[in-house]
């Protein structure tokens, strides 16, 4: 009983997940979704900013600390392994739901391109760039990632193991492919508010960090290959790599 409400734990946590990112498409482009980067209560240009980052600041201390290994040690004393990664991905949704929902939008305009073919194509460029984030989170394992293989092996008695390092496709031309598409759908968009730009400015500024941390942890993971893979292929800006024979195992 106590595997198959993991099992259910993971895929509620999921679901959640599975909505927000969808809301998120919406929530930055401006789109279908009733509460937008550009719309909502403001309440004056300074207390809107204050508010905006706050919201921010929690979503990335949040989504840093959770995902570090000391954090992690100390907290699988509280919360079972086998539904850690969904607890954080659940409360990581979670957050982000919090901030869609008291996010204050900043209306100044920025730029508005009027050209219908370029607008086109930022748009293109905006959906690219979340088509990037979720087949790239495919390559490496989406189930792993979002916590709902940890709960599926726990229900069958199957022993979790890290997994292994891959370097599928996107990965063979930058090392972080789904935060670059993040940063694409962030800032592609035909009207850029103030309130849009505080978001793209200070979620690129957060990612360029977490990077460097996630790097720090794939290095102790995966050791030399982790190190060779840093030399031969570009962080964020795609790239051919230095070498042709970055094995797709290692």
């Amino acid at each position: 009983m106590k595997r198959f409400l993991f099992f259910l734990y993971g895929i509620i946590s999921y679901l959640v997940f599975f909505g927000a990112f969808l809301y998120a498409v919406g929530f930055v482009g401006g789109l279908v979704v009733p509460k937008t980067v550009d719309s909502g209560f403001q309440g004056g240009m300074g207390g809107a900013v204050i508010v905006n980052i706050l919201l921010l600041a929690l979503f990335a201390l949040q989504h840093s600390i959770m995902a570090r290994r000391p954090f992690k040690k100390w907290w699988t004393k509280i919360v079972p392994a086998e539904i850690e990664r969904s607890t954080y991905v659940l409360f990581s949704s979670l957050i982000l739901i919090l901030l869609f929902y008291l996010w204050r939008p900043l209306p100044d305009v920025i730029w508005n391109v009027k050209s219908t073919a370029l607008a086109d194509i930022l748009w293109v460029l905006y959906f690219f760039g979340w088509f990037i984030v979720l087949t790239g989170t495919f390559l490496i394992n989406h189930f792993n990632l979002f916590g709902l293989q940890q709960v599926y092996l726990a229900l069958k008695k199957q022993e979790q193991q890290y997994p292994k390092f891959v370097t599928p496709f996107y990965y063979k031309f930058v090392r972080h492919p789904l935060m670059l598409g993040f940063i694409i759908a962030f800032w592609a968009t035909p009207l850029m508010t103030a309130g849009h730009l505080l978001f793209a400015i200070a979620t690129t500024g957060y990612i360029l960090i977490a990077i460097q941390l996630e790097e720090r942890d794939l290095v102790s993971y995966h050791g030399e290959a982790y190190k060779r893979y840093q030399r031969e292929v570009s962080q964020i800006i795609p790239m051919p790599p230095k070498k042709h024979d970055v094995a797709d195992n290692v």
